[in-house]
């Protein structure tokens, strides 16, 4: 390719200076000298021209192709109904035509689901990675082959920073039907037995205006109501445990709809209880009375209530009670007024000594029985005539004394139960045999009741510690009041702020010391399963997908009592997990994916951007079938609109590779010598002649 260059020999202003100067001096001597001017006018020109150095440049040039990224959406929402296959069928016609214009190099570039927390279809983001090592007036366009739920527009053309033109293929269909919950607000956090409102609203395309609810807590149905679509409503939800609620909010489906899977939404909140009230009674001092109390006052979420028995009924001295320094027990007001105010109760070595009427015992009974929790640690009173086996309590306790107190070095075990059980399970020193933990003095000997059996045991394999349930309540009974000796450290001690700790938490349900439960988690794209139990061998596990699909997942053994699996995935959404009754989700991406929270397609949506670049954005999708309908693809040279009714363009650039240059200078040496001498030797000549002329 051959061009002209200048390289001025003299800086450019003087140039042109001195250009311009000639020009004026070469207008005035033609005005006065008449034609004979003419050649000096020349001479002068060809003067300019010598000082500008003029050159003849030839470049090889290699001619390099204009690159057209075709950006496909592979996103969750661009996988619904059929938009697939009409990608699919899009993709491999652009290509086709792109194949077929000289100088252009496709370049397809697949979008898949983000996996931040809330980014969405990420489009525009894989469109510049696509284009990083390639310069801006080599990109003759983009083509997006999407459903216009991008979510990550940008706001113009100039923020877009593509120089050609954008043309959107929107899949999907005219009048398509979806149904959405969308949260307003919703709390993270919530006081255990109080209500929390959660805030919403249910948005439809295509619906009847009204939709039902039906709200879920950790799996179970909570309520059920009716509301109109579009008005923002209040959901109020009880926290019933500390630790998380998993609040499931879903709405009924239309007919025809895109998904369900935006029909749900899932909400998470940390119960948090306000106090742990726990109402610690002893029924007299003794060593290891400071044991519980230095426990549970240690702990700040725990407000206790401790009364010692420092006078029994029976000690009459006739001291007048105005003289009386000691307290009173408050019994009716803590039996009968408060009681349900407790989250615990534990009696402490207490005998039955009348300062209970049975009625208050009975009150306990119920107080388990509705949900509450008691502890029993005994001591040798609990052997004797006085024993709480004897108060209505018997009936709740997991076993009866048989008279016995065994007074001998003993080394407490977990049981095979007990090795499967949260509370006694990977206790510290436990891993070897014998413990590796100091001893006990003295237990009491007691019967398990049918159907309970103990977490650990002492000398005999006797019962030591019991666990059980009674209706919705909870109950524990520690047949020894030689705990203490391990917070002495008494031969080496052993972990008594473990199982301590352990014991007053499940009793106050603490969800991770559940005996049976099921929990699920995600990590590097995995659902981690684990299913906690007392069982030998529990069954598989079912997952459902936000597809709906179900399947079941077999259970590997891992700790006694854990079982777990790990399941790959790549499906955005929530996951439902179910075993036996118990049920758990899991939330691959956020728990409200961004990315099916709007799903129908929107040609619309990026009309704007890429009309703004000289594109286009219009629908393919055919009406009664999978197939499309493409565009002519264009190439075009020049000018600022790149579509039309039935075709798109792209802009040619004609770029090339230089791969040398050749350049041969017009003034110089005796060449431009010669010119230069040859104009001003014919300015001289004609002047010369119109001088002979006049005189003549």
């Amino acid at each position: 390719m051959w061009s002209l260059s200048f390289t001025p020999l003299v800086p450019l202003p003087l140039l042109i200076g001195l250009a311009v100067l000639a020009a004026l001096a070469a207008g005035a001597a033609i005005a006065l000298a008449g034609r004979s001017a003419v050649l000096r006018a020349v001479a002068l020109l060809i003067l300019a021209v010598a000082l500008a150095d003029p050159s003849l440049v030839f470049e090889d040039r290699e001619p390099v192709k204009d690159v057209v990224p075709i950006v496909v959406d592979r996103s969750a929402s661009n996988r619904l109904a059929d938009r697939t296959a009409q990608t699919d069928a899009a993709v491999a016609e652009v290509e086709r035509q792109l194949r077929g214009i000289p100088g252009i190099e496709p370049r397809v570039v697949e979008v898949q689901d983000a996996q931040g927390s809330s980014d969405g279809t990420r489009l525009f983001e894989a469109l510049t990675n696509s284009l990083s090592d390639v310069p801006s007036e080599r990109v003759a366009g983009a083509i997006a082959i999407t459903d216009g739920l991008a979510h990550d527009t940008p706001p113009n053309a100039e923020a877009l920073g593509l120089k050609a033109p954008l043309h959107v293929l929107a899949t999907g269909r005219n009048a398509e039907i979806d149904r959405r919950i969308v949260p307003v607000d919703s709390p993270r956090f919530g006081i255990v037995g109080k209500d929390q409102i959660i805030r919403l609203r249910v948005v439809d395309k295509g619906g009847p205006g009204r939709a039902g609810l039906t709200i879920r807590r950790d799996g179970e149905v909570i309520a059920r109501r009716e509301v109109a679509t579009g008005q923002v409503v209040q959901v109020p939800v009880r926290i019933d445990r500390g630790g998380p609620n998993v609040v499931e909010i879903e709405a009924s489906p239309l007919d025809n709809e895109l998904t369900l899977a935006n029909n749900r939404a899932v909400i998470t909140i940390e119960g948090v209880r306000d106090k742990l009230r726990v109402l610690l009674v002893s029924g007299e001092p003794h060593p290891g009375e400071r044991t519980w109390r230095n426990l549970l006052k240690a702990d700040a979420n725990v407000d206790l209530v401790h009364f010692t028995i420092l006078r029994p009924p029976e000690k009459q001295d006739g001291t007048p009670i105005n003289e009386l320094s000691l307290i009173a027990f408050p019994t009716r007001e803590l039996f009968q007024v408060k009681i349900k105010e407790f989250d615990l109760i534990i009696f402490d070595r207490y005998a039955n000594q009348s300062i209970l009427p049975l009625v208050y015992f009975d009150n306990i009974v119920r107080y388990v029985r509705d949900g509450g929790a008691l502890m029993v640690a005994a001591g040798p009173e609990y052997a004797g005539q006085q024993t709480l086996a004897r108060t209505p309590l018997g009936q709740i306790l997991p076993a009866v004394p048989d008279g016995s107190v065994i007074d001998e070095a003993y080394k407490a075990r977990v049981s095979d139960l007990g090795k499967r059980h949260p509370v006694t399970r990977d206790l510290p020193g436990s891993e070897v045999e014998p413990p590796r933990w100091g001893e006990w003095l003295r237990m009491v000997g007691a019967q398990a009741r049918a159907g309970a059996a103990p977490v650990m045991t002492g000398p005999g394999d006797k019962p030591l510690l019991m666990l059980s349930r009674e209706q919705k309540g909870r109950v524990a009974l520690f047949l020894s009041d030689h705990e203490w000796l391990w917070a002495r450290g008494f031969r080496n001690g052993g972990p008594y702020l473990d199982l301590l700790r352990r014991l007053s938490h499940w009793l106050m349900k603490e969800p991770e010391l559940e005996e049976e439960a099921l929990r699920a988690s995600v990590r590097n794209g995995q659902i981690e399963v684990e299913r906690q139990t007392l069982g030998e061998n529990p069954g598989p596990v079912t997952v459902s997908g936000p597809d709906g699909k179900s399947r079941q997942v077999p259970l590997e053994a891992g700790r006694p009592g854990l079982f777990t699996a790990r399941i790959p995935t790549t499906q955005q959404g929530l996951h439902r997990l179910t075993a036996d009754n118990l049920t758990a989700f899991a939330s691959v991406g956020p728990e409200n994916p961004r990315e099916l929270m709007e799903v129908v397609s929107d040609p619309q949506a990026l009309a704007a951007l890429a009309q703004a670049t000289g594109g286009s954005s219009r629908r393919i999708g055919r009406e009664g079938d999978s197939g499309v309908n493409i565009p002519r693809i264009v190439p075009i040279r020049s000018g600022s609109q790149f579509a039309g009714a039935d075709w798109v363009g792209l802009r040619i650039s004609d770029s090339g590779i230089v791969r040398g240059v050749q350049i041969s200078p017009l003034f110089i040496g005796l060449i431009g010598l010669v010119v230069l001498f040859g104009a001003l030797v014919a300015g001289w000549v004609g002047e010369s002649g119109r001088r002979f002329g006049r005189k003549a």
